[in-house]
């Protein structure tokens, strides 16, 4: 396997915003880094690496104590960063290894629930080459998630190929679809970074009777009625299913390295690519 060559910004850009989850303002600065460093997180001061060794497993929001992940978290210190699964797949799918992201706030900005703002902010700072490489991840044997009809596979394989079927079954108003990546930045900034997170009318009711999502309109965030996107539309026919892929690159990334192999996954989110890169790691 080739090495990946290191790469971070040419300079530092921020991005501003509401979580989606907190509701709380929050700006996020993305600083170059040096070689070596990986994707590290600052927060009030202290710093803990992108890393599933810094994975949080505290609740972003009490509704969801009892509930699988709604989103992924980083424990810096006595402090969870919320929501970073976005900005760390933008940076995996434009190549970037090495950066610092920094921000005081309880959760990264959620922005328009892609992460194609991530990626022009990056793309319009420039990316430089900061010499060396890093060894990407790699398998020898099939590792296996399995949590009823989910199911998340990483196969060794000569390259990156990633791809996620979604199925939410007869009567859903998100349309089954599929999405697939094979490690081109080009592509992922075209095809990938635009698809937007996304709920049903009847979840986002709900969320909204606990207190959630009282910042946002359907016109903010996708939200799907039985007759489609509310207020709203498609970016693509697939869209969800594009999302559910960047989310999946994105916690990919917390393995550190990049990893080279054929990954499937079947209606599986957040828990079970958390599961599955420690999995590899422990292989």
């Amino acid at each position: 396997m080739r090495p990946t060559p290191r790469r971070t910004l040419a300079r530092a850009v921020s991005l501003a915003g509401p979580g989606l989850f907190t509701g709380t303002d929050a700006e996020l600065v993305i600083r170059p880094a040096e070689p070596g460093a990986g994707i590290l997180l600052r927060s009030a001061g202290h710093t803990a690496p992108c890393t599933i060794a810094s994975l949080s497993d505290r609740p972003i929001h009490p509704a969801f104590a009892a509930l699988k992940p709604r989103c992924t978290s980083i424990q810096v210190r006595g402090r969870a960063v919320g929501t970073v699964e976005h900005i760390l797949s933008a940076l995996a799918g434009l190549g970037v290894t090495d950066a610092i992201l920094e921000t005081d706030a309880p959760e990264i900005p959620i922005l328009d629930g892609s992460s194609r703002p991530f990626v022009e902010q990056i793309l319009a700072a420039g990316r430089r080459d900061l010499g060396g490489a890093i060894e990407p991840v790699t398998l020898t044997r099939p590792v296996e998630i399995r949590d009823g009809d989910a199911v998340l596979t990483a196969e060794p394989g000569d390259a990156v190929d990633y791809a996620y079927e979604l199925d939410y079954g007869p009567g859903s108003p998100i349309p089954p679809g599929a999405a697939r990546w094979t490690g081109d930045p080009h592509h992922y900034e075209s095809d990938i970074a635009p698809a937007r997170t996304f709920s049903t009318q009847a979840e986002a009711m709900q969320m909204q009777s606990l207190g959630l999502f009282t910042r946002f309109t359907p016109r903010d965030l996708l939200v799907i009625g039985p007759q489609g996107p509310i207020d709203n539309a498609w970016r693509f026919p697939d869209e969800p299913a594009r999302h559910k892929l960047l989310d999946l690159i994105g916690d990919l990334a917390l393995l550190g390295r990049p990893l080279i192999a054929t990954v499937r996954a079947h209606k599986t989110g957040h828990a079970h690519t958390h599961a599955l890169v420690r999995a590899i790691l422990n292989a």
